[in-house]
């Protein structure tokens, strides 16, 4: 085998150290010459087993595990882990069958529900242009609208990221989740009663989706070995963007043929439809997950440094504060949600302004680069993962990867002053959140690297940092238009902060522990 060595022993004895064995025989005598695999040997006798097998392969020795007996068939079946996937092939026969590993259904749940949660906020970008028009809004309180659920969030993010802490990532998800589909839900009502209402709602709404990042950032740091955790945060992170796509793409078809209420009303279930799997199936650590292999667990344990035990004693701020990579994490999540939220709150009213086209037809062209967004944000993770395994440093990586995420998109937003169609503005903005979703193998990781034992703390000052920003940002981007009746002056302001910020990272990030 080209990539490691073989070694075989036969042995008649009990143990069920081995974790790859022969459990079909229709002969005394089996031999096995080369195979595809480059594996030679000689098995003897009725009671034989493979006692072990060693394959070098990155590092990494595969042990065998322990004899199956039964089971139809006429080929010689062989039971192989391998990667925390287990698989049985049948040797002379066609059939095969993969178990999937446990971690990937955590991410896959992970997936549905951040695409839930930034659907459930696009609903509001999408339902506010009638609701504007019907209220005779103006572009300034139209702003304020939009950023009610950053004052919430801006509270929870913090709070939030010391209770993932403490308690583990999934009861805080959870109870975020059921809080954030009840504040879904009641929307249309308040909407309908009155403005102090709808305030008052979205920021609970906010309040209660200001756990979910950091949830999210703990909880597949403890679910995933150090060299699969950017694709694990990619693969999640683009349920979150296309939350966005659903939502944009949805709502308009939902408030034309059922009303306000039908898009929240369709959100706030699917909601709680998730609730009933995460709530039976997740645990906020792999060890105490009763379906994960011992062979899975012992991968996602590799090379792992297990934090101290959380004694419910408050994390370091002064000490936190003090270090320049905790400040480069903060002023790059200050400039991603800068950015983000406004393309986010303002994309569908902008091609409407500037365009002139319909409802539906601004919610077609805000969509499509949140989708291509989801697939750049995978590859973000995956070329970062790559790049770890190929030996480059973490601290490099992850300049690397936060500067594509914030000059790709400062470029964009300066192009995008020069657009004289929808379809060129959309191409834009486009290649903008493409190369924003860099960010996340960049900073968003970067907070496991600097502070494991308070991750989700730090994720929650810099996300409150961040929200702020976003408030800012939303509501100035309202003052601009009404004042200067143009979009252009505050993309020219977006785009010179990533630069700034691209700047700032490079100096003091690292990706060494710092707490």
């Amino acid at each position: 085998m080209a990539a490691g060595s073989l070694l075989l022993h036969s042995s008649s004895s009990s143990s069920t150290k081995p974790s790859c064995f022969l459990s079909r025989y229709q002969s005394s005598l089996i031999e096995s010459r080369t195979t595809q695999l480059g594996l030679r040997g000689r098995v003897l006798g009725k009671q034989v087993k493979w006692e072990s097998l060693s394959l070098s392969s990155r590092g990494r020795d595969h042990a065998l595990k322990k004899k199956e007996k039964g089971g139809g068939g006429g080929g010689v079946v062989v039971r192989c882990t391998a990667e925390g996937i287990e698989r049985r092939v049948l040797i002379g026969e066609t059939a095969s069958s993969v178990r999937v590993p446990e971690r990937f259904k955590v991410v896959a749940l992970m997936a549905c529900v951040m695409c839930l949660c930034n659907a459930d906020r696009v609903v509001m970008s999408v339902a506010i242009v009638p609701l504007a028009d019907k209220l005779n809004w103006s572009n300034s309180f139209l702003g304020v609208v939009q950023s009610s659920f950053l004052w919430g969030y801006i509270f929870s993010s913090a709070i939030g990221g010391a209770l993932v802490d403490k308690y583990g990532g999934k009861k805080v998800l959870a109870w975020g989740v059921a809080l954030w589909s009840l504040a879904t839900l009641l929307t249309p009502w308040a909407a309908n009663h009155s403005t102090i209402a709808l305030l008052a709602i979205r920021a609970f709404f906010g309040l209660a989706e200001g756990v979910a990042l950091p949830s999210m950032s703990t909880l597949l740091s403890r679910w995933f070995p150090g060299d699969e955790r950017a694709s694990a945060v990619g693969v999640s992170m683009a349920g979150f963007h296309l939350g966005n796509v659903v939502g944009l793409l949805l709502t308009p078809i939902l408030l034309s043929s059922i009303g306000i209420s039908g898009p929240f009303i369709l959100f706030s279930s699917l909601g709680l439809l998730w609730l009933s799997s995460w709530v039976y199936k997740v645990t906020s650590d792999p060890r105490e997950s009763p379906f994960v292999s011992k062979s899975e667990l012992r991968l996602i344990q590799t090379g792992k440094t297990h934090p101290p035990v959380s004694t419910g004693e408050s994390p370091p701020i002064r000490l936190i504060l003090s270090k320049l990579p905790t400040w480069a994490i903060i002023f790059a999540n200050v400039t991603n949600n800068w950015g983000y939220f406004v393309l986010l709150s303002w994309m569908p009213v902008y091609f409407r302004t500037v365009f002139n086209v319909n409802l539906k037809q601004a919610a077609w062209f805000s969509a499509v680069p949140w989708g291509t967004m989801a697939v750049s944000g995978y590859i973000a993770g995956a070329v970062s993962d790559s790049l770890i395994k190929d030996g480059y440093s973490i601290t490099l990586v992850r300049k690397i990867m936060q500067s594509i995420g914030f000059i790709g998109p400062g470029v964009s937003l300066l192009c995008l002053n020069f657009a004289k169609s929808p379809a060129v503005a959309a191409l834009f903005i486009t290649v903008a959140l493409s190369f924003s979703s860099f960010s996340q193998a960049g900073f968003l990781l970067n907070m496991q690297d600097i502070a494991p034992q308070y991750a989700g703390f730090v994720h929650g000052i810099a996300n409150s940092a961040g929200t702020l920003a976003a408030i800012i940002s939303t509501i100035g981007t309202g003052y601009f238009v009404q004042w200067l009746g143009s979009f252009q002056a505050f993309l020219s302001v977006t785009a010179g902060l990533y630069f700034i910020t691209t700047i700032f990272w490079n100096l003091f990030a690292t990706g060494e522990r710092v707490f």
